[in-house]
């Protein structure tokens, strides 16, 4: 198998497993096609080609990609149509926005706990919810700094 094909599995599978995880497996498609292609960029034709799907198909999940900052578009002087790229930087990004999820969840057991009164079971699991994303709410900052400091020395 050469490893034009295999990259194109590799993607695939990628693909499917984002699928199974809650994502529209066209948008899946799309960002395994601009994460795993050789080109700079690629247009909506590119996408439609290489995937085998409609313009329409395309354009859901470029809009759907660009919104959570998975896909950018970019300029491409002397062309006419719509570029795209899967952008450098982009999970250290995705992970920061979590943050707002994990003050979310912690919250969330918050209000769970001042409805309570005493010690129950339910109680219990919500201050274990609350110490967790408490946790990964304090942690995860450093942790994506971390990242980036090392990531930056790569480059």
């Amino acid at each position: 198998m050469d490893s034009d094909q295999r990259l194109r599995d590799a993607a695939e599978r990628l693909a499917l497993t984002m699928s199974q995880g809650g994502m529209q497996k066209t948008t899946a498609r799309v960002m395994t096609a601009l994460l795993y292609t050789e080109q700079e960029t690629m247009t909506a034709a590119d996408l439609c080609e290489r995937l085998s799907i409609s313009t329409g198909a395309v354009s859901t999940a470029i809009k759907q990609l660009a919104q959570s900052g998975m896909v950018e578009r970019v300029p491409a002087p002397g062309s006419r149509r719509e570029h795209y790229r899967f952008p450098e930087g982009v999970w250290a990004r995705l992970f920061s926005q979590q943050n707002v999820m994990l003050e979310i969840m912690k919250d969330a057991a918050q209000e769970g706990l001042d409805a309570l009164h005493g010690e129950s079971a339910t109680a219990a699991r919500l201050r274990e919810m609350q110490d967790f994303y408490g946790y990964m709410e304090q942690e995860m900052p450093a942790l994506i700094e971390r990242w980036r400091e090392r990531a930056g020395s790569r480059a």
